[in-house]
C-alpha cells in the first residue's frame, strides 16, 4: 500500500490559494475551481498527500459553484468532521492521511447515488487522468472510472 501522508516537500509547492485552502480551511470562490467543468475520464486525489479521492465517474453538475461527487473513491482516505464555523452547522471533508481540508458534505445530492453531495474546492484536488493512472500507480482504481455520456 502507498504511504499517503502530510508532504512538507508536497506543501511548500502549493500555490497561495492551494495552501490557504488545504492548510487554513479557507473555500475558493464559487465557480472559480480549476475542476468545476472538468469532463475528463480519471481520478481526482489530495494535492497534498496524493492519496485518491474521487473518480470522474461520481462528479455530476449541482450547480453550487463547486466540483462535486456523490460519494468518495475510498471511504478511507477521508473523515468527516463537525463544522460549526460561520455561524452553521456543516460537517467538514478532510483528507485522512494528508489532513488537508477538501470542502463539505450535504445530504442533498442525487437520491440514486446514495443523496450525499461533496462539495469540494478544486484547490485541494490534482486530477490524473485515465491514461496516466496506472503510471502514477493509481491502476487499482481503473475499474472506478468509466467514460462519462
Amino acid at each position: 500500500m502507498p504511504d499517503y501522508r502530510k508532504d512538507p516537500d508536497a506543501i511548500a509547492r502549493l500555490n497561495p490559494e492551494q495552501f490557504r485552502v488545504t492548510q487554513q480551511s479557507g473555500t475558493e470562490r464559487p465557480g472559480t475551481g480549476e475542476y468545476l467543468d472538468n469532463k475528463e475520464v480519471g481520478i481526482y486525489v489530495d494535492v497534498v498527500s496524493g492519496e485518491p479521492l474521487f473518480a470522474s465517474s461520481d462528479k455530476y453538475e449541482s450547480g453550487c459553484g463547486w466540483p462535486s461527487f456523490t460519494r468518495p473513491i475510498e471511504h478511507a482516505n477521508v473523515e468527516e468532521l463537525r463544522d460549526a464555523s460561520l455561524g452553521m452547522v456543516r460537517t467538514e471533508v478532510r483528507s485522512k492521511h494528508g489532513d488537508s481540508h477538501l470542502g463539505h458534505v450535504f445530504p442533498d445530492g442525487p437520491k440514486a447515488q446514495g443523496g450525499l453531495r461533496y462539495c469540494i474546492n478544486s484547490a485541494s484536488l490534482r486530477f490524473v487522468p485515465r491514461e496516466r493512472m496506472a503510471q502514477e500507480g493509481y491502476e487499482a482504481y481503473l475499474d472506478q472510472v468509466k467514460e462519462i455520456s
